[in-house]
């Protein structure tokens, strides 16, 4: 490199620099081969800092951000030599971003419905360059996750710029609340957080983002703390949120689409939802026109929320007033079995079922559990399959990037194979555009979501 560039130095080995070149955006601890200071102004490389990227044969591989504490050391932000880590250049990276939103969802609503990038993941940390940083929309309300030191560091120049991103589309952003309080921070030095974002407290805006901004962020920026429980719409739907309290953001943006493609197998059916979380699944399939739908879920909290939402949207009963969704709290891997072997059961809970949804939580977080996540993915869906009718659908998912596509379909197979029947395939769906998968970053590669139906 010809230029002398503002940074620290990393140097690191040839391995981590092939990975660089395929893609990839980490480096790993022991793939850290010295830290230099940088060569203009003699700074030392600190925690959460702009580092360069030099193979130790002194090819230039790109700047990231530094983690003194975690594992992965290093996170690539920008391969161009000419980019300069200021105010202006996470500006520009997030109006690509949102960009992005824009042109992949923002003609897909459903017809006489809110546009779906009314509530739609910003940010997806290394999928978007921002490594660490989860930002989901809430119609005027943002919820931040944090999970790195860089990141942690940017919090003032990204959220101002981020809610004057919006403004320029129109939307006034009310607030926005972080739910940084994942154990994961332990891991890069930091403690967990939850809360409303104060712009007013000291420090809370980078002056360099009013710069680029021109001073147009004064009047863009909640200063108060508002209300963290939020109504807010998804295909047509409307949703009551607790962000303070639910799992991850308050809600699972990923699966906007898929729960359409539910819906549109739902009408006239009995569907049982299972780990129904606040209900979009099955809600999906009620405004599809389904028959009846019984939603299924360990926390009773996440239960409550879902009969308010039921009830919100008009869909708990039928004209007549009968049960239109029931709603029972039971831990599904022992559920399905029981329903599978005693039929006064089954019918008490509204069966027999003709579509069965089965969206569980991750089953593995490490590949050393794989093995055993495998055998929980083909029990369910056995199960599952035990219960439906000849003609009945399923539709099936795992939401673990360690639980690849390959072993997904393995492990549905086996369980038609144990279930004695064969499955034809309705479709094949990922995560929605607003979780963007990285090629070369299988990291960012999640979801995996099937319907088939049972002939």
């Amino acid at each position: 490199m010809k230029q002398l560039r503002p940074y620290p130095q990393a140097i690191v080995s040839r391995k981590a620099a092939r990975s660089l070149k395929a893609g990839h955006p980490w480096v790993f601890e022991g793939e850290v081969l010295e830290l230099r200071p940088s060569p203009l102004d003699g700074r030392e490389a600190t925690n959460g800092c702009a580092i360069d990227l030099f193979e130790e044969r002194g090819t230039w591989q790109g700047v990231g951000l530094l983690s003194l504490k975690s594992k992965i050391r290093v996170r690539v932000v920008s391969r161009n030599a000419n980019d300069r880590l200021d105010a202006a250049f996470w500006w520009r990276k997030l109006r690509w971003a949102w960009g992005h939103r824009k042109a992949t969802m923002g003609s897909r609503a459903l017809a006489g419905c809110e546009p779906d990038t009314n509530c739609c993941r910003l940010l997806f940390s290394e999928a978007d360059a921002f490594p660490g940083l989860v930002v989901d929309r809430y119609e005027d309300v943002l919820v931040a996750q944090v999970g790195t030191v860089g990141m942690e560091l940017l919090r003032p120049t990204l959220f101002p710029l981020l809610a004057l991103v919006l403004e320029e589309d129109g939307v006034r952003v009310r607030g926005i609340y972080e739910r940084s309080d994942s154990p994961a921070r332990l891991k890069e030095g930091l403690e967990p957080r939850k809360g409303w974002y104060d712009f007013s407290a000291p420090g809370a805006v980078d002056p360099l983002a009013i710069e680029v901004s021109g001073g147009a962020l004064d009047g863009c920026l909640a200063r108060e703390p508002q209300d963290a429980r939020l109504v807010v719409h998804e295909n047509g739907l409307a949703f009551d949120l607790d962000i303070e309290n639910s799992q991850k953001t308050g809600f699972f943006l990923d699966q906007k689409y898929n729960r359409r493609a539910v819906r549109q197998v739902s009408g006239g059916r009995r569907v049982l939802d299972c780990f129904c979380h606040v209900g979009p699944f099955g809600l999906n399939a009620a405004a599809g026109g389904a028959e009846f739908v019984r939603c299924v879920d360990v926390s009773q909290t996440a239960l409550d929320l879902a009969a308010q939402n039921a009830r919100l949207n008009g869909l708990d009963v039928n004209a007549d007033g009968t049960p239109r969704m029931g709603f029972t709290q039971a831990d599904v891997l022992a559920y399905l079995p029981e329903l599978a072997r005693d039929k006064a059961r089954l019918r008490a809970e509204g069966g027999p079922f003709d579509l069965v949804v089965l969206d569980p939580p991750a089953f593995t977080k490490s590949r050393r559990t794989i093995d055993h996540a495998m055998r929980g993915y083909r029990q369910i869906n056995q199960d599952a399959m035990r219960m439906l009718p000849r003609g009945g659908y399923l539709a099936t998912c795992s939401c673990s990037h360690f639980m690849s596509r390959e072993r997904l379909a393995q492990a549905i197979a086996e369980a038609a194979h144990g279930a004695g029947v064969q499955l034809r395939q309705v479709e094949e769906r990922q995560q929605a555009p607003d979780h963007p998968i990285l090629w070369g970053v299988p990291e960012t590669h999640y979801l995996d979501f099937f319907i088939f139906q049972l002939v």
